[in-house]
């Protein structure tokens, strides 16, 4: 049965519509999105442990930072063995993450917690995020941003559904729990469970995606489409770069550093979203204005803009270049960002559009750099440079949430902070995003001396090379 899931097994037959691929890569990236809806439930788990902001914010980071580390390492492996088998792996390590953390809230061991969810939901973070992102780029030659934008808006999405469903499992498995009531915090019984029912329903849901997804043949092109016109572009290349030579290059490392203050200066923000509305508008006697609930909507709000801005302005970035569209994430972001220090607890509306657009440029980013990468360095181990960039993701998992808690922790207990409390983190992501500004605009393209001696198919990988060559 296992070899149903090798690369051979899921080549795509002459006349196989692309337009199948993108719901099989939509059910991977929705279920590990689950990552982004932490914050729904941090306040019971710091409850529940008994300890404070930073050490239960250490979870998501140690998940984000094995999710650049294991996309960087099995990036290779991927591209080599095929989405089928990358996805199937990952369902199984996200699913034991959450099964782990299980154990560790039953047994009160928070060592136990940050090994499931942290450490190896975090492998199965990586594997999953970007098996389907190489497959799409290769099924939509004509359209890299478009196809980016396919796959990982549902990352970005997944907390959309991540949070009302984990707001309402807990109620249900924890009667005392109320959502809408701020100091209410769910039992242990009620987390564990929430643990274990989503590591199962996910798994069965990442399960669709492992059985439909498909290859491009190897000569396989869409109809009508012209592989000059597309490297007639700024910065696009009809070369073939290995992600060996690729790190060695200095636009990987300006891309590595744009994507890490982008991802740094948002991730925060996302991590601690949900109590973060509240305590903007909290007033003199210390209530907020903003409940529970609301604030959990406005999470998911929050990830509604974080899915769309994928699509949207990975899509954009086909007609008007990858370098132009992240100066709007990086440029316009600084402004966005103080604007939120400055006037964002004058009224909840102005709030929550400045966050949202934010986050749309969170999201856009992730989106984007797939395609930025295949513009620099073509198709040939995309997947693989792809991973190793993620690891500005990891780096930036950790960055992002210490500042905020950090400063957070010095102003005082959750709870009790105000808007001021945010203005020192929140200053200090304008000077991150101005970092990346820099960096994007000293991007080039990448040297003669780094391209493989061979060209290589636009569609190629490296496993069906080698194949053809008879060394397989």
């Amino acid at each position: 049965m296992l070899s149903a899931l090798d690369r051979r097994h899921t080549v795509a037959p002459p006349g196989y519509s692309r337009w199948l691929i993108p719901p099989a890569a939509l059910a991977i990236h929705l279920c590990i999105g689950q990552v982004y809806a932490t914050s729904v439930y941090k306040n019971s788990l710091i409850a529940h442990f008994d300890s404070g902001q930073t050490a239960i914010g250490v979870i998501f980071s140690i998940a984000i930072v094995m999710l650049g580390l294991s996309a960087a390492v099995a990036g290779t492996w991927v591209e080599a063995n095929g989405p089928r088998k990358a996805m199937f792996v990952s369902a199984c390590f996200w699913a034991a993450g959450f099964l782990v953390g299980a154990v560790g809230i039953a047994t009160r061991q928070l060592w136990l917690l940050y090994l499931g969810y942290g450490l190896l939901g975090g492998i199965g973070l990586g594997i999953g995020y970007i098996s389907p992102v190489s497959t799409l780029i290769k099924w939509f030659p004509d359209r890299p941003g478009l196809a980016t934008g396919l796959a990982i808006m549902g990352f970005g999405g997944g907390a959309m559904v991540a949070s009302p469903l984990s707001r309402q499992l807990l109620s249900f498995y924890d009667p005392a729990y109320d959502p809408s009531n701020a100091g209410s915090t769910a039992s242990g019984s009620a987390l564990v469970w929430l643990f274990v029912t989503l590591g199962v329903g996910y798994f069965l849901i990442m399960m669709f995606g492992v059985f439909n997804v498909r290859v491009p043949a190897p000569d396989w092109r869409p109809v009508g489409f012209d592989p000059a016109q597309v490297a007639a572009k700024p910065l696009v290349t009809t070369a073939s770069v290995s992600a060996a030579n690729a790190v060695k290059t200095r636009s990987f490392w300006l891309l590595w550093v744009a994507l890490f203050c982008n991802v740094t200066a948002g991730i925060g923000i996302l991590e601690q979203a949900s109590p973060m509305i509240q305590d903007f508008f909290r007033d003199g006697g210390g209530a907020s204005a903003v409940s529970v609930a609301a604030a959990g909507g406005f999470v998911g709000l929050l990830s509604l803009f974080n899915m769309a801005g994928r699509f949207v302005w990975s899509s954009t970035s086909d007609v008007i270049g990858r370098r132009p569209i992240y100066m709007v994430y990086l440029g316009v972001g600084m402004v966005l960002y103080v604007l939120l220090a400055v006037l964002g607890h004058a009224a909840t509306a102005l709030f929550v559009l400045l966050a949202c657009v934010i986050l749309s440029f969170y999201g856009g980013g992730f989106a984007t750099v797939p395609a930025y990468l295949r513009d620099l360095f073509g198709t040939y181990q995309v997947g693989a440079i792809h991973g190793r960039l993620l690891t500005a993701w990891s780096a930036a998992g950790v960055a992002g949430p210490l500042i905020v808690n950090g400063f957070l922790d010095a102003q005082g207990k959750p709870g009790t902070l105000t808007a001021e409390a945010y203005r020192p983190a929140l200053f200090t992501m304008v000077g991150v995003l101005a970092v990346g500004f820099l960096a994007n605009l000293l991007i080039r393209p990448v040297p003669e001396r780094y391209h493989e001696p061979e060209t290589r198919d636009e569609g190629d990988t490296v496993d069906a090379a080698a194949e053809r060559s008879g060394t397989r």
